[in-house]
C-alpha cells in the first residue's frame, strides 16, 4: 500500500479479510491506492455503491472492484459485501492510516497557562493557546493556532485542526474532530428591549459535546445563555452550520451544510437535516426525523416523519403542493373563465 508515508503493498486476499467480507476472481492482486470508478487506475481499488456508477464496471482500470452481494460482474477481482461504502471506507482506512499533524509534546510557540493540565501524549503545534484551568486529554491533536480559553475539557484522542476557537467552560467528548475555522462557545444572541435600545444578555452558559462528534469547518456553536448548548454522541456536523444557544442535538444526528437551528430547539436521536435547512426556536423534533434540503420548520415534529418544504410540511402533502405549483397558471384562467360566465 502506498501512502504519504510508506510503500506498504496489501493483496485483494489480505484486504478482504481485515474488512470481514470475500473475495471473488484472483485475491493475490496487489492492491496500492484507492480511487474513484472512472479514475482509477491498475493497483488501484474502487466501489460501486450507487446504480449511477455501475456503467463503469465494464470500462475502469481498476485492479479490483468492491461490491455488493448481487451485483454481477467478472471482469476483475471483486471484494462482495452487502455494504460496499461502508467496506470501501475501512479499506481506505487500511491504505491510508492517520499520520500525526503534530510533533509530540507542546510545541516551542504554544502558550500553556501554569494552571492548565496537558496529557504526556498530547501533541500542541504551533501558536496555540491553552487558557487556565483547562485540559488537554490523552493522544489529542491540537494543530496549530489554535485558542482554548478557561476552564475548557478537551477528552482523549481529538483531533482539532487549524484556526479553531474554543472558547470558556466547553466540554469536549473523547475521539472529536474539529475542522478548521469552528467556533465552540461563543455568545449567543440574546438582546432585551429597553427604552436606550437593545440590551445584550449575557451568556453565561457553555457548550458540550459528546465523544465520537465531528463538526465541519466554519460551523458555529454558540453556548448557552443560561445552561448548556448540547451535541449528542456521534453526531456528524457539516461545514458553515450554525447552531444557537441551548439547542440540543441527539446522538447520531446528520446535519448538512447550511443548515441553521435556532436558541432552545430540541433534536432527538437520529436526526437528519438536509442542506439549508432552517429552523425557529424553541421546537421540538423528534427521533428519526428527516427534513428535505431547504426546508423551513416553523412547528414540532413527531418522531419518524420526514418533511419537506417552506413551511415544512409532511414530505406526501409538500409533494403534492409542489406538483400543483405549474398548473396554478392554467387553473386561474380556467377560474376567471368560469366567473366571467357567471357575471354574465
Amino acid at each position: 500500500m502506498k501512502t504519504r508515508n510508506n510503500s506498504t503493498t496489501y493483496t485483494l486476499a489480505d484486504l478482504a479479510a481485515r474488512v470481514e467480507a470475500q473475495v471473488e476472481g484472483d485475491g493475490t492482486v496487489e492492491i496500492t491506492g484507492a480511487a474513484p470508478i472512472e479514475k482509477a487506475k491498475p493497483g488501484d481499488i474502487t466501489f460501486v455503491a450507487n446504480k449511477k456508477y455501475q456503467k463503469h464496471l465494464e470500462t475502469t482500470a481498476a485492479s479490483a472492484v468492491v461490491l455488493d452481494t448481487s451485483l454481477p460482474h467478472s471482469r476483475t477481482a471483486v471484494i462482495r459485501h452487502n455494504n460496499p461504502y461502508l467496506t470501501f471506507a475501512r479499506i481506505v482506512d487500511i491504505l491510508y492510516p492517520d499520520i500525526p499533524h503534530a510533533d509530540p509534546g507542546v510545541n516551542s510557540s504554544a502558550v500553556i497557562d501554569g494552571t492548565a493540565s496537558v496529557d504526556g501524549s498530547a501533541m500542541i503545534g504551533p501558536l496555540c493557546h491553552v487558557g487556565s484551568n483547562s485540559t488537554v486529554g490523552e493522544n489529542s491533536q491540537l494543530i496549530s493556532s489554535i485558542y482554548v480559553g478557561r476552564n475548557v475539557r478537551i477528552g482523549k484522542n481529538c483531533l482539532i485542526h487549524p484556526g479553531v476557537r474554543i472558547l470558556d467552560d466547553t466540554k469536549i467528548g473523547d475521539n472529536v474532530i474539529l475542522q478548521a475555522g469552528v467556533v465552540i462557545g461563543s455568545d449567543g444572541f440574546g438582546y432585551a428591549e429597553s427604552e436606550t435600545g437593545l440590551k445584550k444578555i449575557k451568556q453565561i452558559g457553555w457548550v458540550e459535546i459528546g465523544d465520537d462528534v465531528e463538526i465541519g469547518a466554519n460551523t458555529t456553536i454558540d453556548r448557552g445563555a443560561l445552561g448548556p448548548t448540547r451535541i449528542g454522541k456521534g453526531t456528524k456536523i457539516d461545514n458553515l452550520v450554525q447552531i444557537a444557544h441551548n439547542v440540543e442535538l441527539g446522538q447520531h444526528c446528520i446535519v448538512v451544510s447550511q443548515v441553521g437551528i435556532a436558541g432552545s430547539t430540541k433534536l432527538g436521536n437520529g436526526v437528519i437535516l438536509a442542506g439549508q435547512v432552517g429552523i425557529i426556536g424553541h421546537l421540538d423534533i423528534g427521533d428519526g426525523v428527516q427534513v428535505a434540503a431547504q426546508s423551513g420548520v416553523k412547528d414540532n415534529i413527531p418522531a419518524g416523519k420526514t418533511f419537506f418544504g417552506s413551511p415544512a410540511r409532511e414530505f406526501m402533502e409538500a409533494k403534492r403542493i409542489e406538483a400543483s405549483i405549474p398548473r396554478l397558471p392554467e387553473l386561474l384562467r380556467r377560474v376567471r373563465k368560469i366567473e366571467d360566465k357567471l357575471d354574465k
